[in-house]
């Protein structure tokens, strides 16, 4: 039987998704390109992969935002709101912690919500999947192939709701005509035209590779071997992981062809015997730091008490908008601020707040923000990430909002806007770094 569509609210967006089984672990499966809950039941192979899961895991199925069930969106959703949503299912269903099933497209976001949120992730499998765009020009592993799929994919939105991309996910059914026209109404079902085309400008942009080495949960990367990916995708996923396991089994990219049993033993070999507790020293968190400029002579100017009640209301006022972008103050450091989000999304908006908001107080600020794995000292943090971001506030101008190109990378697709200030060297870390500087306000 079908298992019944329920919804989940995260912000405003009402998110479809399904519960099947009842076994002791819980398994979150991340969908790939496309995805229409419903529809997928009516697909034998996809059926009997999915009751495969569900046979030693409490299976939790979702539709991403803009797409199948959910609730349709203007633009194509960030890594960061699909990470809302994931957290919005699981406390739907009342689970605190989950192995995270990532599926070819709904891989990065994987990789990125295990490394962000350790606590609330048991295990990462990511099958048929990739850290790095097909429009990603810089060390590629995909190499001229990934690019040449590109290409096929980009022809195939020109015609969507045809079922062209079974040729590509799955060349062993793509001959068969009658299938090949139910797959184009499930792609059709999932998504409008103008969604897709926005949703693979979003895909072949990701770059999630700096995060790969900050995952702290048990991970096994699963590659088949007629899969349309090229294998060095599957290979940097599983040589930058710390401890990745890689399996290559027979079959397409779809799960739901070829030896299902197979692929679905693998998984049930892989989560249940997963027994180790994540480390929850370690995180990823997208650090910002805040600075006045000028304190000094500004204090000199108006006098000490006078100045004691500026920072009053300067500290007020970065607090209120710590608070409502969910940042966690971890101290204050003379006259700034260092905090950590789980979004950078959120960090950059609280950021151009507060130089906002400090402006009408005849101040200026300058902010530096950098995502990276954080090491847990009690209420403190550390790390090279937090000295990096240190770093980056150090470089920028009065008013400025500067950011690493790691945080860049981490929001493409939202409505931020850069502009480049080139390679920059920072003291004591090495290399050069690319940093960014915030284009516009606060949203």
């Amino acid at each position: 039987m079908q298992p019944e569509t329920r919804y989940a609210r995260s912000g405003d967006v009402h998110i479809a998704y399904q519960v099947v089984g009842e076994g002791p672990l819980d398994l979150v499966l991340v969908p790939g390109f496309v995805s229409q809950l419903d529809m997928q039941w009516a697909d034998a192979g996809m059926a009997r992969f999915l009751r495969g899961l569900a046979s030693f895991a409490r299976l939790i199925l979702f539709d991403k935002r803009g797409t199948g069930l959910s609730d349709p969106v203007g633009a194509a959703p960030t890594l960061e709101e699909r990470m809302d949503d994931v957290r919005a299912v699981m406390d739907a269903v009342g689970s605190e912690r989950a192995a995270l099933f990532g599926l070819s497209e709904g891989g990065p976001m994987s990789a990125l919500f295990a490394a962000t949120h350790p606590e609330r992730t048991a295990a990462l499998v990511l099958c048929g999947s990739f850290a790095v765009g097909v429009d990603v020009t810089r060390d590629n592993p995909g190499g001229e192939r990934w690019h040449q799929i590109g290409a096929t994919v980009r022809n195939a939105l020109e015609h969507w709701g045809e079922g062209q991309l079974l040729a590509l996910f799955a060349p062993s059914l793509a001959g068969w005509d009658a299938y090949r026209r139910v797959w184009g109404g499930f792609e059709r079902a999932a998504l409008s035209p103008g969604m897709a085309r926005a949703l693979w400008q979003i895909v072949s942009s990701i770059d999630v590779r700096h995060v790969l080495p900050a995952i702290r949960v048990p991970t096994l990367v699963l590659r088949r071997t007629e899969d349309f990916m090229p294998i060095g995708l599957s290979r940097q996923l599983a040589d930058e992981i710390p401890g990745a396991r890689f399996v290559e089994l027979p079959g397409d990219h779809l799960p739901s062809t070829g030896d299902v049993e197979g692929l679905v033993g693998e998984i049930r070999s892989f989560l249940t015997g997963v027994r180790e507790e994540p480390s929850a020293d370690r995180v990823l968190a997208t650090v910002l730091f805040t600075d006045i400029v000028g304190s000094t002579a500004r204090a000199a100017a108006v006098g000490d008490r006078a100045w004691r009640d500026l920072l009053g209301d300067y500290h007020g006022l970065v607090r209120g908008e710590l608070a409502r972008f969910r940042g966690r103050e971890v101290k204050t450091l003379g006259d700034g601020f260092l905090a950590t989000f789980d979004g950078p999304g959120r960090a950059i908006h609280c950021a151009c707040a507060i130089r906002d908001r400090v402006r009408p107080l005849g101040m200026q600020v300058r902010a530096g923000l950098h995502t990276g794995e954080c090491e847990l000292m009690g209420d403190d943090v550390g790390g090279i990430a937090v000295h990096i971001g240190a770093r980056v506030m150090a470089n920028a101008a009065p008013d400025e909002v500067l950011v690493s190109s790691t945080v860049r990378d981490l929001v493409v697709g939202s409505s931020v806007r850069f502009g480049d200030r080139g390679p920059r060297a920072l003291q004591g870390v090495p290399g050069e770094w690319r940093l960014f500087v915030v284009e516009g306000g606060a949203a």
